[in-house]
């Protein structure tokens, strides 16, 4: 599903129109964002938890040259399912 995709099932299910089931994911996917630059988690019971891990540094090898390089530290976003999202999808 892309993201036209999700608006109109939005529109859909909330009883909005397309313009408004975009602004309305806009700002969630924005203040999801937001949270998580500021190094917040965002929890949805039932749905999930999207938070920041610290990958370290780490060696690795250039595939090409067969190579050592240097990996440096970086902060990811993660997703954790919730019970209810995990169960829905077994």
């Amino acid at each position: 599903m892309n993201k036209s995709e999700l608006i109109d099932k939005i529109a859909a299910g909330a009883g909005l129109t397309k313009v408004d089931a975009k602004k309305a994911l806009d700002a969630t996917v924005a203040a999801i964002k937001e949270a998580l630059v500021a190094g917040d988690k965002v929890a949805l019971v039932g749905f999930g938890t999207f938070s920041v891990n610290e990958r370290p540094a780490r060696e690795g090898i250039n595939p090409a040259t067969k190579e050592k390089i240097a990996i440096p530290a970086k902060k990811v976003a993660k997703f954790k399912a919730g019970a209810e999202l995990a169960d829905a999808i077994c």
